[in-house]
């Protein structure tokens, strides 16, 4: 058996988590199978060393905070193979580089391009555990600078060598024992699921839930990698991600969730005509940011209309930017921006052949008087955005109004 297992920060966040971890490897190594083990920084030295780079620079460069932050990772790689070995283990460290993880340039939020993982199958047919310094690759330029996954990278290194290597199981070690129908901190009564479908794990992770990151799910839908999110404080099952089935299409909605790190922007009074919505979010795209939700409201007089769309709170400066400075251009009136908003959503398969969910969701929130400032949806989620001192509410309240505190 071939197994890949993640760690991530509070797992690996002193000496004595990584002999804890190194013990759990052992177990997995000693019973014949061979393990490659990717791990995250130490929690909080990623942070550390951000406000390290924002001291000496404010705006500081790509390249040279891809290089410094995925110091972490290698710290971690390198002390989890040395616990091994003092255990008797075989365990050798290796880089992104050293594991053959290509991305593309984009700095701080590379792309993955290929893996030639034959060092590490090589190390693994020799019985060695294989230690991955996750979050990072290099570039496929001539130069092969180091580039980073973005946060949450470890997970996507995890899944992506999973898959080349055609691991027979990826576990995701974590601080929480699996997925759960809501945060349990926001809502006490929350539920561990046991399976849930890489369709609506997708969803949840792009919508604010913290346990796997959004690449890593598409990545393992992609190429049917066997996924299981488990905690590394204990030893319970766990929630293992899997392809849809007909017994998932039977309830409704599998969770809820909350993204509290959104901004809406504003481009009021833009001309009416066409071209201009493709001009500002091809400028938004090329800049590398996200959006989200868009509405666009056209005047009375259908000469104007306003384009209001959310991004990332992170990339909030940086869309004003590019959206004030397109203002400008168009004589449009200016940007307005709002940041005290979240975006609660619903998530469950069963909304392909159930009736009347938004309108359920869209109750609950009116019954506490919660208003909703944009709506998007998809086949098996409905999202709205709300202020943002309603947002806790808000999910204790779908939470209820769904039944999810219930067993299946």
């Amino acid at each position: 058996m071939l197994l890949v297992q993640k760690y991530g920060g509070t797992s690996v966040g002193s000496l004595e988590r990584i002999r804890a971890v190194a013990r759990r490897v052992s177990e997995a190594a000693r019973s014949g199978a061979k393990v490659a083990v990717v791990v995250s920084a130490m929690s909080g030295e990623t942070d550390r060393l951000l406000r390290l780079a924002m001291e000496i620079s404010e705006r500081p460069d790509e390249r040279e905070m891809d290089l410094l932050l995925s110091s972490g990772e290698r710290v971690s790689a390198a002390l989890t193979a040395l616990a091994l070995r003092q255990m008797g283990v075989t365990a050798r460290s290796f880089t992104g580089r050293q594991c053959g993880i290509i991305t593309d340039g984009a700095h701080t939020r590379a792309r993955i391009e290929t893996i030639s993982a034959g060092r590490l199958m090589r190390a693994l047919d020799r019985g060695e555990v294989a230690v991955i310094a996750g979050f990072q690759g290099i570039s496929s330029s001539g130069d092969g600078d180091v580039t980073t996954l973005g946060r949450g990278g470890s997970d996507l290194t995890a899944v992506a060598l999973a898959a080349a290597l055609k691991a027979d199981l990826c576990e995701i070690y974590t601080d929480v024992e699996g997925v759960y129908t809501a945060d349990p901190g926001i809502v006490p009564e929350a539920r561990k699921l046991d399976r849930i479908s890489y369709e609506e794990m997708l969803e949840l992770a792009s919508l604010g839930a913290k346990v796997l990151q959004t690449r890593s799910v598409e990545f393992a839908k992609k190429y049917g990698v066997p996924l299981v999110v488990r905690s590394s404080f204990n030893d319970m099952p766990g929630t293992y991600i899997t392809k849809e089935d007909e017994e998932m299409e039977k309830v409704l909605v599998s969770g809820v969730t909350c993204d509290k790190n959104q901004s809406k922007l504003t481009l009021l009074g833009a001309p009416d005509k066409p071209g201009i919505a493709s001009r500002l979010f091809s400028e938004i795209a090329g800049a590398g940011l996200v959006v989200d939700m868009i509405v666009q409201n056209i005047s009375a007089d259908g000469k104007s209309a306003d384009i209001s769309f959310t991004v990332p709170r992170t990339d909030s400066r940086r869309a004003v930017e590019i959206t004030g400075r397109l203002a400008r251009d168009l004589g449009a009136r200016g940007v307005d921006v709002k940041e005290e908003i979240s975006k609660v959503s619903i998530v469950g398969v069963g909304m392909r052949t159930h009736s009347g969910v938004a309108s359920k969701m869209f109750d609950a929130l009116a019954s506490h008087n919660i208003n909703i400032l944009m709506i998007s949806t998809s086949e098996i989620k409905v999202s709205c955005v709300i202020d943002s001192k309603y947002a806790e509410l808000a999910v204790r309240v779908l939470h209820e109004a769904f039944g999810l505190e219930k067993a299946a």
